[in-house]
């Protein structure tokens, strides 16, 4: 079954919120929250991949091939991942991709908008 980008973007800002969620843990140094973190950056990354570069473009500001690179990183080379630039990614780049996700959520809601008014 084939995603939508819509979709996709909706993965990302429920994954962004649960980072969110999961930062007052890992101020700690919680393994968990650590992990959950790396796992949700892990989703942000495989649904990043999975959007047309299109839909992207529009959001030149955020580095998506940098998170797709990412998201191969922390599945791949896991061993030798520090908590400190997941820790620091979560708490800096996070809230603004974020944003991102929903301005771009509302350009594709306002154009299906417009296509079915069309129609």
């Amino acid at each position: 079954m084939t995603r939508s980008a819509r979709d996709r973007l909706l993965d990302i800002r429920e994954a962004c919120d649960a980072i969110g969620s999961y930062l007052v843990r890992a101020e700690s140094d919680d393994q968990m929250a650590f992990d959950a973190i790396r796992v949700r950056l892990i989703e942000i990354g495989e649904a990043v991949k999975d959007i047309e570069p299109a839909v992207l473009s529009s959001e030149p500001t955020i580095p998506w091939a940098e998170i797709a690179r990412m998201r191969d990183q922390l599945t791949h080379r896991y061993f030798d991942t520090a908590h400190s630039i997941v820790r620091a990614t979560a708490a800096g780049d996070i809230p603004q991709l974020a944003e991102s996700v929903i301005r771009l959520l509302e350009r594709i809601d306002a154009r299906q908008s417009s296509e079915n008014t069309a129609h």
